[in-house]
This record gives structure tokens, C-alpha cells and sequence, in this order.
């Protein structure tokens, strides 16, 4: 079991981002969260295996397509901290 982070930035605020990501999230085995972050970036912290969480983030790359200009990621290991995955604000 992994932790990725993601930062996406570009075009990500302000269209369904976060509910997309949630939606993608259903019925996976993936915990975490996704928040829009002060500078216009979005975050998604998520905990699974590791090809689950190749999975989202390409499903997220392949449906925002061009509104993302950057992801960039971190993995660790997991904390096994999140129960569920959710929007923080």
C-alpha cells in the first residue's frame, strides 16, 4: 500500500475537479481526500496499491486533459489514516 500525493495545477479549480475525483474514487480501494489549495492548485492525498493509484490519476489526466499542466508527485509509504475518501476544504 502506497500514499501518493498530487499536486495538479492549471485549469482545476472551478470545474468539477474535486467531484470528478470522487467519482472516480467509487467503488476503488483507495482512502483519501482531494482540496483546492490557496494558490489554484488542487491536492489529492490517496492511499492504495499502487496501480489503483496509477489508475486515478490517469483517469484524472485523461478526463481534464489540457486543463492540467502539471501533476506533481510524492509517494510514501501508507499511514492507513484515512477511513473513506473525501472533499476537504
Amino acid at each position: 500500500m502506497q500514499r501518493r500525493t498530487v499536486l495538479f495545477s492549471g485549469e482545476v479549480q472551478g470545474v468539477g475537479f474535486r467531484a470528478t475525483t470522487c467519482r472516480l474514487v467509487a467503488g476503488r480501494a483507495v482512502t483519501g481526500y482531494v482540496r483546492n489549495l490557496p494558490d489554484g492548485r488542487v491536492e489529492l492525498v490517496a492511499e492504495g496499491g499502487p496501480d489503483l493509484l496509477d489508475a486515478l490519476v490517469r483517469d484524472l489526466k485523461d478526463y481534464f486533459g489540457d486543463m492540467i499542466h502539471q501533476a506533481a508527485s510524492t509517494t510514501e509509504p501508507a499511514t492507513g489514516e484515512y477511513v473513506g475518501f473525501g472533499i476537504r476544504r
